[in-house]
């Protein structure tokens, strides 16, 4: 019986049981084979530390205490009550100019006469500038030039604070499961930490200056010091809860438990490709070689 001879293996019969040895294609021999490709865990670039989390909610507490103190210093004079009727800027001796009681407490609201120990305001308005001449109808000379813009441009960057205070503290609900809600609460804190300060500066300068001005006049003058711990507490509290949302968000993108490298792709999104060279070949020539096999 004849018997058939392998291109590349040894002779064997026809007959035989065993089957003859399997020889793959040129064009393929030449590729490697691929490993599978290791799946990776993939890491929303907005996920956080577990540092993030409580930093955020540290910053939020910081954040409810800066506004709630701002609310206390704009409250005081403009709600009859207690204890908003304790707190003011300035209280002096005011008897003998113009049409003043004997002694007046200055808030954002009024020049409000004292009662008992409190605050009575019967007439409010806004922004209401710290300008005894003005105030009390009167022209003593006190030397409060600067004071009576001081004061009215303090007021509208309070309600600026106060409202990027607020806006601050809606993002830090966010700043709670995301890195981005940290920058985002940290930048618009950061404002609010802007106008808060330069109230506080302003207001400050005015009232020391007020004080300093009735005291050179033989009259007795003191600061409310519940409206100035409040404003400059709330600037401490601002400036705190910024650095810490910053903190946060830097340490979420450093942290190297979490990987943002998906599976099979490259650092800028594409899939890696999985062919090798051996399979850039000249179609034509690849069905040449598939015939040549194949006789």
């Amino acid at each position: 019986m004849r018997h058939q001879t392998n291109l590349v293996g040894p002779a064997f019969s026809s007959t035989s049981s065993s089957p003859p040895p399997v020889r793959l294609p040129r064009y393929l021999s030449h590729q490697s084979p691929q490993p599978p490709a290791a799946s990776t865990v993939a890491t929303n670039a907005m996920t956080p530390t577990p540092q993030g989390p409580a930093l955020a909610f540290v910053s939020l507490i910081l954040i409810a205490g800066a506004c709630l103190l701002i609310l206390f210093t704009l409250l005081g004079g403009a709600v009859d009550g207690n204890p908003t009727n304790q707190f003011y800027f300035l209280e002096a001796d005011t008897s003998g100019l113009g049409n003043a009681a004997e002694t007046s407490r200055w808030t954002f609201w009024s020049a409000c006469r004292v009662v008992d120990g409190n605050n009575v305001c019967p007439d409010v308005s806004p922004a209401y500038p710290f300008d005894p001449n003005r105030n009390f109808d009167t022209d003593m000379s006190f030397g409060y030039y600067t004071s009576f813009a001081q004061t009215r441009f303090g007021f509208a960057f309070v309600l600026i604070g106060l409202f990027f205070a607020v806006c601050a503290l809606v993002l830090g609900l966010i700043a709670l499961c995301s890195r981005i809600g940290s920058f985002l609460s940290s930048a618009t804190c950061s404002v609010a930490l802007f106008f808060q300060t330069l109230t506080a500066a302003l207001m400050t300068a005015a009232f020391v200056e007020g004080r300093n001005n009735f005291r050179s006049s033989d009259r007795t003058a003191t600061l409310g010091r519940y409206n100035f711990g409040f404003m400059w507490a709330a600037v401490a509290c601002l400036f705190l809860s910024t650095l810490l949302l910053c903190v946060g968000g830097v340490t979420g993108k450093r942290d190297k438990t979490y990987t943002t490298r998906t599976s099979g792709r490259s650092f800028f999104g594409r899939k890696k490709s999985t062919r090798s060279r051996g399979s850039f070949i000249d179609p034509e020539r690849q069905r040449r070689m598939e015939k040549e096999d194949s006789d």
